[in-house]
């Protein structure tokens, strides 16, 4: 029987077979570093631009926020102001009773009452007054379509023409709105007396 002997040659020669070659490999996590390594700045990129694009959404919709904020605080405000605006043209006619109560005669029988009606009058027009209400101004002004509601014109020397002579009720202002013009008389330049005969000779 023929020994088949190991020669030192036959292992050095499978040796290599089961080698395995890693030049190829380290070759192929090379170009796959290099890769990643080109691609982090363009990930990075990318990145800051997402930021950046959040960032700008952030700030608008913070924008967008505070002008809803202050467009409900604006309309609420209004609402408020609408409603004592309200309230005030309401009480309008009780200072009117007030006015007319204390115009009449000062008759000493009643002093005590008018002094009564004068507080309450002066302490209802001192709440509405730091509301906003405020007077208009009629006698010895000139007349203002704005601020006057004339009723009468009467014909005299003693005023230029168009002047407030006369105030039959009070006008009032809220802030800087016209609450109810002042009804006024209101002085004309009486005709020249040539003109009333040219009439009456017609």
């Amino acid at each position: 029987m023929t020994d088949h002997k190991n020669h030192p040659k036959d292992h050095k020669d499978r040796d290599r077979e089961l080698t395995p070659i890693s030049g190829d490999e380290d070759s192929v996590e090379e170009r796959s570093a290099e890769s990643s390594v080109e691609s982090a700045p363009d990930e990075v990129s990318k990145l800051l631009a997402d930021k950046q694009e959040l960032m700008n959404t952030l700030v608008r919709r913070q924008a967008d926020f505070e002008n809803y904020r202050k467009r409900v605080e604006k309309e609420r405000q209004q609402d408020r102001h609408r409603g004592v605006e309200l309230l005030v043209e309401h009480i309008l006619p009780v200072l009117d009773a007030f006015d007319r109560a204390l115009a009449g005669e000062n008759d000493p029988a009643t002093a005590e009452y008018r002094k009564g009606f004068d507080l309450i009058r002066r302490q209802l027009w001192e709440a509405l007054a730091k509301q906003g209400l405020s007077r208009i101004e009629s006698v010895g002004q000139e007349f203002n379509p704005h601020l006057h509601h004339a009723i009468e014109s009467v014909e005299t020397s003693e005023y230029s023409d168009g002047t407030v002579i006369g105030e039959m009720q009070s006008g009032y202002r809220f802030h800087d709105r016209v609450l109810r013009p002042a009804m006024v008389r209101v002085a004309s330049t009486p005709e020249p007396k040539s003109a009333h005969v040219s009439k009456r000779e017609h």
